[in-house]
């Protein structure tokens, strides 16, 4: 069995009833994770949750069936999430199948596989593509207008009503990650005292009540501090990075939206320009006229046009390493912050 963004919902509902391995794939980790946590909601006791690595099933394939077939300490309920890269986990697969077409996995716990850097093509897929008890997602990066579809949607079922320009800033503020996206949902009904029985108007005005908070939990602190060159701040947004669990991918494609951003106003910039001028006419947020102007000054010509494409090179980095993504990008992040700082 096959899903996509497009029809996942609808073949979640009938994969929950009889499907005992979900194996998710694409280029979207957050909206991977996120069918997966919807899916384990839908279980009817979704008990102790047991999480594997792809290392743990590459050097033990059979570690997948053990734990499905084993019981907790106190004999709960129990399911399987593992998150991997690639095809560490083909061999698992292969076994699982091998086991449950024998009839020794009858009573199985089920198992959620999240492989973000593989695809609906990769032999795992291919393994469960034709089964019956198995389903197979695949998570494409969205693009804003299907993120501003998607946050209207988790308005809705949070009991609040808003129109898409709030829906577009929502979207735009979680860099297209839809466990950000709801996060802020989450806090604009909390702010509101929203539910599906007590449905508020949502408008721009509660947003900008949350938004201190919001701009604390987002990505562009952590992208100032590296484009600014901001040494002093970095450790300390690094650190945060890890401390809220900062979707890596995120953060990529903030930087790159900055990087774009700082490409397209460069070429405009006239030698005698007030930059405060500049900016607003150019339509840069008054709040981001510190920063982007900053930014411009350290960032021209032909160093824009290796940065762009750097940061092109990280973000596939990142979905193809998803385990050590966090890692990878810090380290990128300090030499592009020692890079900007050297431009002072």
């Amino acid at each position: 069995m096959k899903a996509t963004q497009r029809d996942y919902a609808q073949a979640a509902k009938r994969a929950a009833k009889k499907c005992r391995l979900f194996f998710f794939c694409g280029q979207d980790e957050a909206g991977a994770s996120a069918g997966v946590a919807k899916l384990v909601e839908t279980l009817p006791e979704a008990g102790e949750r047991v999480d594997l690595s792809g290392s743990d099933l590459k050097s033990d394939p059979s570690k997948l069936v053990d734990e499905a077939r084993s019981t907790s300490l106190f004999g709960d309920t129990r399911h399987i999430v593992a998150r991997v890269s690639g095809e560490e986990a083909h061999d698992a697969i292969a076994a699982w199948a091998e086991l449950v077409d024998r009839g020794e996995v009858e009573q199985g716990w089920p198992i959620f596989i999240i492989a973000t850097s593989a695809t609906d093509k990769s032999r795992s897929a291919k393994l469960l593509l034709k089964r019956d008890d198995a389903l197979v997602a695949v998570f494409y990066p969205p693009d804003l207008k299907s993120m501003t579809a998607d946050v209207r949607a988790m308005a809705d079922a949070s009991g609040m009503r808003l129109d898409g320009v709030l829906a577009e800033a929502i979207a735009r503020a979680a860099g297209l990650d839809v466990r950000l996206a709801q996060s802020e949902i989450d806090k604009l009904a909390l702010y509101l005292d929203a539910s599906p029985q007590s449905p508020k108007l949502a408008d721009q005005t509660a947003f900008d009540a949350i938004g201190a908070k919001t701009e604390e939990d987002g990505f562009m602190p952590l992208v100032n501090a590296a484009l600014g060159g901001e040494l002093n701040k970095l450790p300390a947004e690094l650190a945060r990075m890890k401390e809220v669990s900062l979707n890596p991918v995120g953060v990529a494609l903030a930087m790159e939206r900055r990087a774009a951003q700082l490409a397209m106003l460069a070429p405009k910039m006239r030698h005698g320009d007030r930059m405060d001028q500049f900016l607003k006419a150019n339509g840069v947020f008054f709040k981001e006229h510190r920063e982007v102007g900053d930014q411009l000054k350290r960032w021209s010509g032909g160093k824009l046009e290796r940065l762009v494409p750097r940061l092109a090179d990280l973000h596939r980095a990142l979905l193809a390493n998803s385990q050590t993504a966090e890692l990878l990008l810090a380290r990128e992040l300090v030499q592009i912050a020692h890079y900007a700082a050297a431009r002072r």
